[in-house]
């Protein structure tokens, strides 16, 4: 899901939102960072859709619009692109739709490169930096309670990560009300209104995203004990 600066999840959610570098000011920006690797895509990757892929291509749209600008650049580690893949393959499955698993990710990791742009970049003030802790915290709760619920039986609760998920959702909006456009704030709702809806959370603990599930936890715990989330 973002290390100080790091956040997507969210998403990951939270997902995965973990990230680092910098972009325009209104609709760019972000600082959360995502740990450092190369961008070669990987074999575990499915129907050529990867989420390294589509961080990079986001990088580079968005230093483009940043000529003259020193930035530093923001990747998605192994661990984290792991979790966005499964994240992604539980949104087809779910769905049953491609494209709308795909939109899913790649608003996410937009949303998450913008806000680790601002944030390197100096953007957010003392209010919005407090604010910024706050979702940190809120998403580690969120990646915590996931895995209690995946670790222990008959503890999972829809309602309760649900409800976590959609904290995260209003302190970002809150914390980026006045440096994103309309439209990423719509991508921030997108993402975490797809991954806080109790008919999906419910099938991914679930008999059938038994694996997926797996794999998740097994992300968010090795972020988690990293210090990345």
């Amino acid at each position: 899901m973002l290390a100080e600066g790091q956040g997507i999840a969210g998403k990951a959610l939270w997902l995965g939102m973990s990230t680092e570098r910098s972009v325009e000011p209104r609709d760019g920006g972000s600082r959360w960072p995502l740990p450092v690797t190369d961008h070669t895509p990987t074999p575990s990757t499915m129907e050529s859709f990867s989420s390294k892929s589509l961080a990079l291509q986001a990088e580079k749209k968005l230093l483009s619009k940043m000529a003259g600008r020193s930035v530093a650049h923001l990747f998605i580690d192994e661990t984290s692109s792991e979790v966005l893949d499964e994240l992604y393959r539980v949104s087809k499955e779910y769905t049953h739709s491609r494209p709308k698993a795909q939109r899913v990710i790649k608003d996410l990791i937009k949303v998450a490169v913008k806000v680790a742009v601002l944030h390197r970049s100096g953007c957010f003030g003392p209010g919005e930096l407090a604010l910024a802790t706050r979702f940190r915290q809120k998403l580690r709760q969120g990646a915590m309670t996931a895995l209690s619920f995946g670790e222990v039986d008959f503890t999972f609760e829809a309602a309760v990560l649900a409800g976590l998920l959609v904290e995260c959702r209003d302190i970002l909006l809150e914390l980026v009300e006045h440096h994103l456009t309309p439209k990423s704030h719509d991508r921030i709702r997108h993402v975490f209104d797809h991954y806080s809806d109790p008919d999906l959370l419910a099938a991914l603990y679930g008999p059938d995203f038994t694996q997926h599930l797996g794999k998740i936890c097994d992300g968010l715990r090795k972020l988690l004990d990293e210090g990345k989330l």
